[in-house]
């Protein structure tokens, strides 16, 4: 029997019934049709790149694996080592927007914010405090005992992602409705290298579970070591870049692939961009415990 968390559909948001209802439309709205309302062109300015939030959501947020919302209320605030701070959901929003929309921070005050927040709590219902459904959390891939490969990926994306994504990665624009029908993976209107998805462990593990497009985590397409191959060459490609000079006080606690230094290992930047990273882990437990012994 399956037992992952999978969010309700938009169709059961209580639109008709009061002012709360719309406001949980209008937030997954906002997070299905991101761009419409805050992108480039957006009704209400310009605030965010040219991605919608459920191109790294799927699925409005629900899908299994999808990097859903399913854990959002009963795990916030917490704190995060990347910010050096304890976040609130509100906090977490604008993180996103910073980084994998390479915008800007929304108004607290906003009804923007507000919505999404809304609708993230209206998803998360019924889940007690502290409470980690199945499906709500990225489904980790086992390392490669070798570095990622930029140039086997390249093939993996062709075979498997180009008909969608673009052989350039640019993504299928539709002009009539003024959105991406499937989005940029690289380039000025995609997420910048701050984000979660530059993270080599984190990009493997989407699309290993969720991709080519109509994949789940029960009909996987890829093959562990494409996963990871082909995430090395989308992290390859040029993207906005963000100042990230106050993440990560703590170096200690930088994950095995974030590859921007300082370090507390003696590993390279390229290493901890595509691996192998078993090493490095295997450091890193090593100075832990020197460390609290």
């Amino acid at each position: 029997m399956d037992t992952v968390w999978r969010g309700a559909p938009a169709s059961q948001i209580p639109y008709y019934n009061d002012s709360s209802g719309k406001l949980i439309y209008y937030g997954y709205q906002l997070i299905s049709n991101t761009a419409y309302y805050l992108g480039p062109k957006g009704r209400l300015g310009k605030t965010s790149n040219a991605l919608n939030c459920q191109n790294c959501h799927l699925d409005g947020g629900t899908r299994p694996f999808g990097n859903n919302f399913g854990k959002v209320m009963s795990t916030y605030p917490q704190y995060k080592a990347r910010n050096n701070e304890t976040q609130d959901v509100y906090l977490r929003i604008n993180d996103c927007m910073l980084r994998s929309m390479n915008g800007k921070p929304l108004n607290y005050q906003s009804r923007e914010i507000k919505a999404i927040y809304a609708y993230i709590k209206w998803l998360d219902k019924g889940i007690p405090k502290g409470v980690i459904r199945g499906g709500t959390k990225m489904k980790k891939l086992p390392y490669l005992n070798r570095a990622a490969n930029p140039e086997s990926g390249k093939q993996v994306f062709i075979q498997n992602c180009q008909s969608c994504h673009g052989a350039d990665g640019q993504g299928q624009y539709n002009s009539a409705l003024q959105k991406f029908d499937y989005p940029p993976l690289w380039g000025p209107n995609s997420y910048n290298d701050g984000a979660g998805m530059f993270r080599l462990g984190t990009f493997a593990s989407f699309v290993k579970y969720n991709m080519p497009y109509g994949t789940d985590y029960h009909n996987t397409v890829l093959k562990d070591a494409d996963a990871w191959d082909v995430a090395a060459y989308v992290n390859s490609q040029p993207r906005p870049h963000m100042d990230q000079h106050l993440d990560w006080k703590n170096i200690a606690k930088k994950p095995v692939d974030f590859p921007f230094p300082p370090f507390s290992d003696t590993f390279s930047v390229q290493q901890h961009k595509y691996g192998p990273f078993q090493p490095i882990l295997e450091m890193t437990k090593k100075q832990r415990f020197s460390h609290n012994n």
